[in-house]
């Protein structure tokens, strides 16, 4: 057994340290996944009151009793490796070299990080179809100890928190069974969805358009569990946490919404994704679904819900995920916001997918150009396409709505002359929001929705 006691001023000597660590574990579940032996590893990390334990891939969480085994992993992902390389792919701007791997239940995705996993969905799934498939929906961790195996039939939701009548634990069996279901398609947006794009550049997962998916989701409404559990008229906030562990940094991915908000009927913890289980990488058994907010608060794995007499002051809610607290979330580069507020709603955004930027085309040759529009709620009103680069606009041709937070498609006809064309579209909600011409900044990198241009040619 390795043991390190660092300072928790050496933050360069204990990453350094993790990242060996972790590294480790990942090969030796990869090592389980081809049928092979588990690298044998000990270690403990600690600083102040934290302290991690990892022994023959066996990790626990001493402050929480979780673990995950590379056997239990193996068990669930046959003989899969824990994303295996398919190929590469040069992302649109700088440093945009990417891998292409195939994880458990997913198609080969492109990777951003491997611990945790950040995968993105290539672009032209979404000329497939308004929904994502499961295979190719975007994965998102924040902690690299997530879970390797779960037992549906043991799985439990605490349900509980200062500001309820009658805590009890929600098996998903029950959930299952003892409420009535509901469905609803909507939209999941990483708030870093298209960072790579910022110019200035900022930091963080340097995220091209596909950290984003529209999907049929099954469950509960929230709100029927917290009415069994009997909210008290002093809560005010409801948190939500996962089984997913920080292995540095951070704690545990806990995320807040206000009371009434939890309770407006749509919230759900769902159990189902597409007519089936959702995905281990995207939250089984049970997920958090937020319509029309950031990815963020979608939660995985739930297996914590509370609610509070008070302001949630976690760092998922306090410190990270704030954007500027102003109409626009914005500010000039280089400069620091005067305020902040938690980020919430999906702004208005709109995208051509039936063509790529540089595509060749038949001059003379009409063809439908589609794309998709989506925003947090509103609902899309129109979508203007433009072929001139933005010195025309007509009104592109609304698919039908399959909900208010779904992907909706429109198409226009386009017939290009001989030279270049430089094509856009804007999307407008029933609110009356608008997609910007230029684009805005803010140092996190998050809600870009910005009017896109497609350059093509035509010979």
């Amino acid at each position: 057994m390795l043991e390190l006691d660092f300072p928790l001023a050496c933050r360069e000597q204990i990453e350094s340290f993790a990242e060996t660590v972790i590294d480790h574990y990942y090969r030796s579940i990869a090592d389980a996944a081809h049928g092979g032996m588990p690298r044998r590893l000990s270690f403990a990390v600690t600083s102040g009151q934290s302290s991690l334990i990892c022994e023959g891939a066996q990790m626990v969480d001493k402050t929480r009793r979780r673990m995950l085994t590379a056997a239990a992993l193996a068990g669930a992902f046959g003989r899969h490796a824990w994303g295996r390389d398919t190929g590469s792919v040069e992302m649109p701007f700088e440093n945009g070299a990417r891998k292409l791997a195939r994880y458990p239940e997913k198609r080969p995705l492109i990777v951003l990080t491997s611990r945790p996993p950040q995968l993105e969905t290539p672009f032209n799934v979404f000329n497939d179809g308004l929904i994502t498939p499961n295979d190719a929906f975007f994965v998102r961790y924040h902690n690299a100890g997530i879970p390797a195996s779960i037992d549906a039939s043991t799985h439990a939701i605490e349900i509980g928190g200062n500001a309820v009548e009658r805590p009890f634990k929600l098996s998903l069996a029950d959930l299952r069974s003892k409420y009535e279901s509901v469905e609803l398609v909507a939209v999941n947006q990483c708030s870093g969805n298209s960072r790579g794009f910022f110019s200035p550049r900022v930091t963080g997962g340097q995220l091209g358009n596909g950290a984003m998916g529209n999907a049929r989701w099954k469950g509960v409404p929230l709100k029927a569990i917290l009415a069994q559990a009997g909210v008290k008229p002093s809560a005010r906030q409801v948190t939500f946490n996962g089984l997913d562990v920080a292995l540095l940094g951070g704690g545990d991915f806990v995320k807040a919404l206000e009371v009434d908000h939890a309770l407006d009927g749509e919230v759900m913890l769902a159990y189902q994704m597409n007519g089936a289980e959702i995905p281990l990488l995207n939250g089984y058994p049970v997920k958090l679904i937020v319509p029309g907010y950031y990815g963020t608060y979608w939660v995985k794995h739930v297996s914590q819900i509370e609610v509070i007499d008070n302001v949630f002051d976690g760092f998922w809610m306090k410190t990270a995920y704030r954007i500027p607290d102003n109409d626009c979330a914005c500010i000039a580069p280089g400069t620091t916001p005067a305020a902040t507020r938690p980020i919430g709603r999906f702004n208005v955004r709109s995208f051509i997918t039936s063509l790529q930027n540089g595509a060749q085309m038949r001059a003379g040759r009409q063809i439908a150009v589609r794309g998709i529009a989506f925003d947090g709620g509103q609902g899309i009103r129109e979508v203007a396409c433009s072929t001139d680069g933005g010195q025309t606009w007509q009104p592109a041709q609304l698919g039908k709505e399959l909900s208010r937070y779904s992907f909706r498609e429109f198409t226009f006809p386009f017939k290009p002359d001989k030279g270049e064309h430089d094509l856009r579209v804007r999307a407008s909600t029933r609110s009356g929001e608008t997609q910007p011409l230029e684009a805005r900044w803010q140092p996190a990198g998050y809600m870009r929705n910005v009017v896109e241009s497609v350059k093509v040619s035509a010979a």
